[in-house]
């Protein structure tokens, strides 16, 4: 179903959210995103994610109005000039494709582990607080096959405009944890047979070809200023790390994801 305005203001109060983009935290807590450009806007309409509203110009109105008429929901659709949405974003944009949609109910950890398949594949976010970042890391969940993501309580939400953005729409297909204290969720991995693995440069224990992918496991990832946290580390099976060059610490955590999910695919027999 499809309501079709032209505007050249945000005065409807639909167009909050647009009005609102870089207040990302009071998006979360209303449960909704944005989602940006035509790929990814296109990406969200073939979910059944609950869709409020899309915004853009009129020349993509004949492609996108044939998806929105399948939709089961009403969905508000904003018609306006490119430069007129430029201006009232305050955003440069490269297509002027925006939507407005809800943030799905969080998946408990017990229907996740009841829905997947051995050897289970999961990712944790622990202290993750770059939107760019966290949608890298998604994206690279997608791509090597990791079932699910579990997002500790200090990381920032991948439904965070930026991280969808940079996901490529992903987290759309990616059942999300969202952890009360992700150290008890490791916990309970632990109870029904899930290593829990965390990614540490500054570790002598094991590097990532000696360490054992192949059973049930999750990954965890921290952020690249203090890494995993140590409330998390202590209740991981084991630290490892990813030898690199003289000088060099350590890696963004995308691409540490990155090297990491691809262990694990080559270890299960799928590169």
């Amino acid at each position: 179903m499809l309501k079709v305005q032209s505007i050249e203001d945000f005065a409807h109060p639909a167009l909050r959210p647009y009005r609102t983009m870089k207040q990302q935290r009071d998006h979360f807590q209303q449960r909704i995103f944005v989602a940006e450009g035509e790929k990814i806007v296109r990406r969200l309409l073939e979910t059944n994610f609950i869709v409020h509203s899309l915004l853009l110009p009129s020349k993509w109105r004949a492609e996108f109005e044939p998806l929105l008429e399948r939709r089961p929901e009403l969905v508000d659709l904003f018609i306006a000039d490119k430069d007129i949405l430029e201006k009232l974003t305050g955003f440069s944009m490269y297509q002027g494709v925006l939507a407005v949609a809800r943030i799905p109910d969080p998946v408990p950890l017990d229907a996740i582990l009841a829905e997947c398949p051995s050897p289970r594949l999961l990712v944790a976010a622990d202290g993750l607080n770059n939107a760019e970042n966290l949608g890298v890391m998604v994206r690279n969940c997608a791509a090597f096959g990791a079932q699910a993501l579990l997002l500790g309580e200090t990381s920032i939400s991948p439904y965070m405009r930026r991280a969808v953005r940079t996901s490529m729409g992903n987290i759309f297909k990616l059942p999300v944890v969202e952890c009360a204290r992700l150290a008890w969720s490791i916990r309970s991995l632990r109870e029904v047979g899930i290593r829990s693995v965390a990614a540490h440069p500054h570790t002598d224990q094991r590097t990532l070809s000696q360490a054992q992918l192949k059973g049930d496991c999750c990954l965890i990832f921290g952020n690249e200023g203090n890494g995993v946290s140590p409330e998390v580390l202590a209740v991981c099976d084991e630290a490892v790390a990813v030898p690199m060059a003289p000088g060099v610490d350590s890696l963004n955590v995308g691409n540490a994801a990155a090297v990491f999910l691809y262990e694990a695919l080559r270890q299960r027999g799928g590169a």
